[in-house]
């Protein structure tokens, strides 16, 4: 006999973690919650440091590839997503942005009221514990997330901070605030050394509730429906498929490329790819998959025998050993960090409303190989676009769940997305030769000296750009046909069916997404239960 359930929430990431623990805060509800990973008891999930070697563990990662780029000379690009309770945010580079404000008005200029950044930014205050900014009215102090500062950041930061404001550029002491926009030290989601995702932060504590299930190593195989209505998950555990009842609502939250497979799964998506795949139309809903982007990036990566940068060598040794000591008895030191310290928004040509680059610092030397930690010493700058206008989609290889579906982000298909990278790798270069870094006679391992113009970064990006993993709008939020949710993230046409994750997005955020994420699932636990939406935020001066 299946379980019923008020909610069920199909995915452990980011959003579901969330909305599983705010929904059984009513004890009156049932929740059940079902994720296809497992527990994150890996220790690599939790050392920040060890972020790179998490994301290698096959156990924890689905390992998608995209399709082949044709304009990334038909190169496959790996798409890493969470396989494991906290999802992506479980080995994500625990990033802590928020987006630009502007972003968030462009959504209700696309159709979805309550979504402005005076609307959302309560969610936003409400979700986080930052003591960096005791008395600022743009931050919590009382929220399930620790969000900080590196406590001892790398050396090198400074070098970077000086560079840029060598070079002009200005400083700026809140990338959370109200106009972030500049460079300066970046935030995490890291509590006394250690991950803080939503699934330790948010999960953990509201598991020893008798009201919330959660099922691992569980599959989603559907959602059924029933007149209209979503009343259910049919889930694969092991060999078996059972079934899990809901008599309030379905909550999808497994990201831009399974919560659009699931759907289609279901029999919801383009009628005519859903009948090439001899899955039986519940709803054409062309818009399913589609919407589908992600930020690109390219780098321009340095060697230096200087050991100042994180790195393991001979001349490192001692500090190393030390490194560890520090972290096995108190937590810190440079394995408490996520090593992306420090960062600047900027715009790639006058004349923009907001950046449209992240210049990424990262001091330490990026392996040519697979190796998770830094062999040697160096450091990066990596270019992101921020906001590309390239869109791909999701669909189907096979009616079978256990089938990864085809993603294709179109990378690059737009022609003037490449402008913009090229501007900002030739800032990077001007960034590494301000004195600050120049002191460091760090030598470019990649391009190289000799690839110079916009005819040689053009054929650099090409050859080695990736995305920075930030997939969104595969089932975009909007009342128009091609929308897949509407403003409440209801899914047009089936009644007690949502999507909550970073695929509701109309447009990617411009920056950073596991914050905005966080927020949406905050926002969705109001709406799904009925409460009313704090107060648009006021700045009284």
């Amino acid at each position: 006999m299946a379980e019923t359930f008020d909610y069920v929430i199909v995915g452990a990431g980011t959003a579901g973690c969330v909305l599983a623990a705010r929904l059984s805060e009513d004890r009156s509800s049932r929740v059940c919650l079902v994720e296809a990973g497992g527990e994150d008891s890996h220790p690599f999930i939790h050392i920040p440091a060890t972020v790179g070697a998490a994301i290698m563990r096959p156990r924890l990662n689905w390992r998608f590839m995209t399709a082949p780029q044709p304009s990334l000379n038909n190169r496959r690009i790996p798409l890493p997503r969470g396989h494991v309770v906290g999802g992506s945010g479980s080995i994500n580079g625990m990033v802590y942005f928020r987006g630009q404000p502007k972003d968030f008005d462009d959504w209700v200029a696309m159709g979805n009221p309550g979504w402005s950044h005076r609307e959302v930014l309560p969610y936003f205050i409400r979700s986080e514990s930052n003591d960096s900014y005791i008395g600022s009215p743009y931050h919590g102090t009382a929220g399930p997330i620790r969000v900080s500062h590196i406590p001892r950041p790398n050396p090198m930061i400074a070098a970077f901070l000086e560079a840029m404001r060598s070079l002009g550029f200005r400083r700026c002491d809140d990338f959370n605030g109200p106009n972030p926009e500049g460079y300066g030290p970046r935030q995490g989601t890291i509590r006394n050394g250690r991950r803080d995702s939503t699934a330790v932060a948010y999960l953990r504590p509201a598991r020893t509730r008798d009201n919330l299930t959660v099922l691992t190593d569980s599959l989603a195989r559907r959602v059924l429906i029933e007149n209209g209505r979503a009343t259910g998950v049919e889930i694969l555990r092991g060999n078996e498929t059972q079934r899990v009842n809901a008599s309030g609502e379905v909550v999808l939250c497994a990201g831009a490329v399974q919560s659009p497979q699931l759907l289609m799964l279901s029999g919801i998506g383009d009628g005519e790819a859903l009948r090439k795949a001899g899955i039986e139309v519940k709803y054409s809903l062309p818009g399913v998959g589609a919407n589908y982007h992600d930020h690109l990036a390219a780098g321009i990566l340095m060697e230096m025998s200087n050991s100042a940068s994180y790195g393991i060598s001979l001349r490192a040794t001692p500090r190393g050993a030390l490194n560890l000591l520090q972290y096995a008895l108190f937590r810190s030191g440079p394995l408490a960090s996520n090593v992306f310290e420090a960062n600047a928004f900027v715009r790639s040509t006058e004349g923009l409303d907001r950046p449209d680059l992240q210049i990424v610092f990262q001091p330490a030397r990026r392996n040519p190989g697979t190796f998770p930690f830094p062999l040697g010493h160096g450091f990066a700058l990596s270019v992101v676009h921020l906001y590309p206008r390239s869109r791909g989609r999701v669909s189907l290889a096979s009616p079978d769940p256990r089938e990864p579906p085809v993603v294709d982000p179109n990378l690059l298909g737009d022609p003037a997305d490449l402008a913009p990278t090229l501007l900002g790798l030739e800032l990077s270069r001007r960034i590494i030769a301000a004195p600050p870094l120049a002191r460091y006679q760090a030598v470019e391992v990649q391009p190289g000296p000799k690839v110079q113009g916009a005819a040689g970064f053009t054929e650099y990006v090409r050859r080695v750009a990736a995305t920075v993993h930030h997939p969104v709008g595969s089932c975009r939020m909007g009342a128009d046909p091609n929308a897949v949710v509407d403003a409440q993230l209801r899914v047009h046409c089936v009644e007690g069916l949502r999507v909550v994750d970073a695929s509701v997005f109309p447009r990617v955020v411009g920056g950073n997404t596991n914050a905005v994420v966080v927020m949406v699932a905050e926002k969705a636990a109001d709406m799904m239960r009925g409460i009313p939406a704090p107060a648009p935020f006021e700045l009284h001066q």
